[in-house]
């Protein structure tokens, strides 16, 4: 048999639309697009009306947005688009602007899938880890299918739900501090549990979240003005205290330490991650024990699913979250694959659960 035989058709590129309305922005993302042989530019637009109006004609696998848009902001776009024509939608913004952060937070509320820093220039010093991070999330976020969402405002804001869970479930000891992780589509599902508790959560929440470094302090004050609890990044050395969200910091771990301080170390990756849910879990595990309680949410990959297994096997509670709600199910049905998860719960029923086993209830 000839060797050409054996070749196969080349996989199709992943058709990118870049929303943006800076002429100079745009020209570096068709130049940043464009050096990635896996991905194609279909259209190049300058507003949130052109995407809109060209979208139907494109056909685009994935969304680059704009945040700061003439007319029709890159939020209001977002939400059209994920009524509309479903797509897969990466936030591409400016880390270091609190009102950018603001409305790209409230973006992955309303379905964009991740957010990204924008290039500044080719001389810019970290330009080519921007630039490689760009054409990395555009490919795999092509691939996550996504939903027709109604427009998402603050739809869950002091609501908790009250479905019934197996009353088989007893708590062995009362819980101490609960650890939640989370990667694509997180913030919206992290708002949505931490955000149904009740104000006086009795636990400490230490939270990790997959985002980008230049992000991290701008998501914890979004999740601080989305929620009832006070969210703070956390700091080396302090007492996690009840009803308080620590988030981890970008490109750090968070472990628990002795004694209920926080630990932030830059120990290696975990599985190419860090912050890595599986290193939280881990050191909860190992200080909290049975009195550890574990939620594994939406997220490619899979990150947590071991630390989580880990919690399980020192007695603690254990949730991840099902596949009927997840965003991504790659991280919980790792969690699931490995019998990690003692329960597995919608995210709307998460909340309320996680109330009940802090109250010492089934």
């Amino acid at each position: 048999m000839t060797g050409h035989a054996q070749d196969k058709p080349a996989p199709a590129r992943v058709r990118v639309m870049l929303v943006e309305d800076s002429l100079v922005v745009r020209q570096l993302l068709i130049h940043i697009v464009g050096r990635d042989p896996r991905l194609e530019v279909v259209a190049a637009v300058a507003s949130g009306e052109e995407a809109l109006a060209t979208i139907g004609q494109t056909r685009p696998d994935v969304v680059s947005m704009d945040i700061r848009l003439p007319g029709i902001d890159g939020l209001e776009t977002t939400r059209r688009i994920m009524a509309e024509r479903p797509t897969p939608i990466v936030v591409i913004a400016d880390s270091i602007e609190d009102s950018s952060l603001r409305i790209s937070m409230n973006a992955l509320r309303a379905g964009a899938l991740s957010v990204v820093e924008k290039p500044v220039a080719t001389t810019h010093a970290g330009y080519d880890a921007v630039a490689t991070e760009i054409c990395t999330q555009l490919r795999i976020m092509a691939a996550v299918p996504v939903i027709r969402r109604r427009p998402i405002g603050s739809e869950w804001a002091g609501r908790t739900a009250v479905a019934p869970v197996s009353a088989a479930l007893r708590v062995p000891e009362a819980p101490s501090v609960l650890a939640l992780a989370a990667s694509t589509g997180g913030p919206p599902a992290l708002a949505r549990v931490i955000g149904g508790l009740p104000v006086r959560y009795p636990l400490p929440v230490l939270v990790v979240q997959h985002m980008g470094a230049a992000f991290m302090e701008g998501f914890a004050a979004w999740l601080n003005g989305v929620v009832g609890l006070a969210v703070s990044v956390a700091r080396d050395g302090e007492r996690a205290e009840a009803g308080h969200v620590y988030v981890a910091p970008g490109d750090r771990h968070l472990e628990l330490g002795p004694a209920g301080h926080l630990r932030i170390t830059d120990a290696a990756p975990v599985g190419g991650q860090r912050p890595a849910a599986t290193a939280l879990f881990r050191s909860v595990a190992r200080h909290a024990g049975g009195r550890g309680v574990g939620v594994l949410l939406t997220g490619m990959g899979e990150d947590g699913a071991t630390g989580l297994l880990d919690m399980r096997r020192a007695g603690a509670l254990t949730i991840a979250e099902d596949e009927s709600t997840a965003v991504v199910f790659g991280m919980p049905a790792a969690a699931i694959r490995l019998s990690a998860a003692g329960t597995v719960l919608p995210l709307d029923r998460i909340a309320a659960h996680l109330a009940r086993l802090a109250e010492g209830g089934p």
